[in-house]
């Protein structure tokens, strides 16, 4: 059992996230919504606020409507600037659910947007760099007076145009994350054992490979971790469910240690049981469509479907 922090809530943040904030138009086999309120930073942040008090350093438009802003009220958004029209972004999966295809893209106010991280962020020894421009990232990075645990998130576009730049940004980190397409693409192997392998030689501590409804793999030096899916029996929606798994996986681990100074004494075995809160998260968004999850579930629901997770690991 970890202690929620809801109930604690301080005027600095124990997590930073940058990522993208983002009104989606998003349409599956089992129905279709528009101008939903995601982006990698929403997603991810909201995962982890159920576990501690979470700051986003992104970029959103004026035109976010009072039900947009009462979800991300649930979150601190003192760095999040608001300019122009919110990024957009539409798209559609067929009954392959691991995989959405891109019908368009506006990039709107994240375009030429440059970050600014608040003073009240920059001594929080947590960061997690979701999905967005590694240029953005790297300039997040830099603007932490801390030395906080980092997590790096990415996608196939920064690594087709960016991959000497992501190299860069993973030496710093110490987790990086990335979904099993992206790491055969980005170490150009078939095979993840070696993908995973190769990610840790460029400098991080510790690499996890998504897999989708298949769970997730956990690469350390000399060590490793095969965790499961929570086994869905309905999927409406997978948006936003990796982005729920890294902020539910960091979140978890800011938890962990709210009143020690020294991030890294974070362990294997946390970074385990991050995975698998990590996942729990994942399944409620799967549930929904974009945020609906949200406002549904409760924080012993997390717990519950932990222990359950708990059980059938065991042999």
């Amino acid at each position: 059992m970890i202690q929620n922090s809801k109930f604690n809530i301080r005027q600095d943040v124990d997590l930073v996230i940058t990522g993208t904030i983002g009104l989606d138009d998003i349409e599956t086999p089992f129905g279709k919504v528009a101008g939903t309120l995601g982006g990698s930073g929403v997603y991810a942040a909201l995962a982890a606020s159920h576990f501690t008090d979470t700051g986003v350093v992104s970029v959103a438009g004026t035109d976010l409507s009072s039900k947009h802003q009462k979800i991300l009220d649930k979150i601190d958004t003192a760095g999040i600037t608001k300019v122009g029209k919110t990024f957009h972004w539409s798209g559609f999966y067929e009954f392959d659910m691991n995989e959405a295809q891109t019908k368009q893209t506006d990039l709107n106010s994240l375009a030429g947007y440059k970050p600014t991280v608040p003073d009240k962020y920059k001594k929080a020894k947590y960061l997690f760099l979701a999905n967005i421009d590694p240029e953005i990232q790297l300039e997040v990075l830099a603007q932490m007076k801390s030395r906080p645990f980092t997590v790096l998130d990415t996608m196939n576009y920064w690594i087709e145009s960016q991959k000497d730049l992501l190299k860069k940004i993973i030496a710093k980190v110490n987790v990086v994350v990335m979904n099993e397409g992206e790491a055969r693409q980005f170490c150009g192997t078939p095979n993840l054992i070696k993908a995973g392998r190769q990610l840790l030689e460029l400098g991080s501590e510790y690499a996890i490979i998504k897999k989708g409804e298949h769970g997730a793999l956990l690469f350390g030096h000399n060590t490793f971790f095969s965790a499961p899916g929570y086994p869905l029996e309905e999927v409406k929606d997978p948006t936003g469910a990796g982005d729920s798994f890294a902020g539910g996986l960091i979140g978890y681990l800011a938890s962990q240690h709210l009143s020690q100074s020294a991030s890294q004494l974070v362990s294997f075995e946390e970074i385990r049981r991050g995975i698998i809160y990590g996942s729990v998260v994942a399944s409620f968004c799967a549930e929904e469509f974009g945020l609906n999850y949200v406002e549904k579930i409760k924080f012993s629901d997390i717990e519950d479907r932990y222990e359950f997770m708990n059980t059938i690991r065991k042999f």
